[in-house]
This record gives C-alpha cells, structure tokens and sequence, in this order.
C-alpha cells in the first residue's frame, strides 16, 4: 500500500488516473493531455501499475491502460477503517 501512496502524492498521477476514470487509454491518449514527454508519462504509468491502482492490456499494437478495482480497493479499506472514527459530508469531486 505503501507504494499506492507514493503514486497518488505526485499531481500528474493523480491526473491520469482521473482520465481513465472515463475508460481505457493508451499512452498516447494520455500524453496528449500532458505538457510532457511521452517517456515521461510512460515513467508515471509504470508507476502507477508498479502501485496496483492501473491495468495494462496489449490491444494490437496498443497497451490500454485502465483503473484496477482491486488497487483501489486495498486502499479504500483501509480509509473505512476511520470512518467510524468521524461522521463525513458527501464529498464533491474535483480534479
């Protein structure tokens, strides 16, 4: 979990996993919402795989990057664990 964290402490990451939010990207799709190399997003998507919170799935000549459930819900867990501890608003989600 320790890694999720770390992935999820740098902007541009959690940017990207706001995209796929909407489904499945390649790089390419990707690094087009980013003022950044392509290496450098590729840098971020493994890091984000090496976190458990992205899938990678080769389509053709394409890698397909999308949210992974269970990355997410190791996560989420963990935070309910606090929740009896406080009484929480609706959250309003921004990017």
């Amino acid at each position: 979990m320790e890694a999720a964290f770390k992935a999820i402490n740098d902007q541009t990451r959690r940017e990207i996993l706001q995209l796929l939010v909407e489904g499945p990207r390649n790089a390419g799709e990707i690094a087009k919402q980013f003022q950044m190399t392509k290496p450098s997003i590729s840098h971020h998507l493994d890091l984000l795989k090496q976190a458990s919170l992205i899938l990678a799935e080769k389509k053709g000549q394409f890698i397909l990057y999308s949210l992974n459930k269970e990355g997410f819900a190791q996560i989420h867990h963990w935070f309910q664990g606090f929740a009896t501890h406080f009484e929480f608003p609706k959250p309003k989600i921004r990017l």
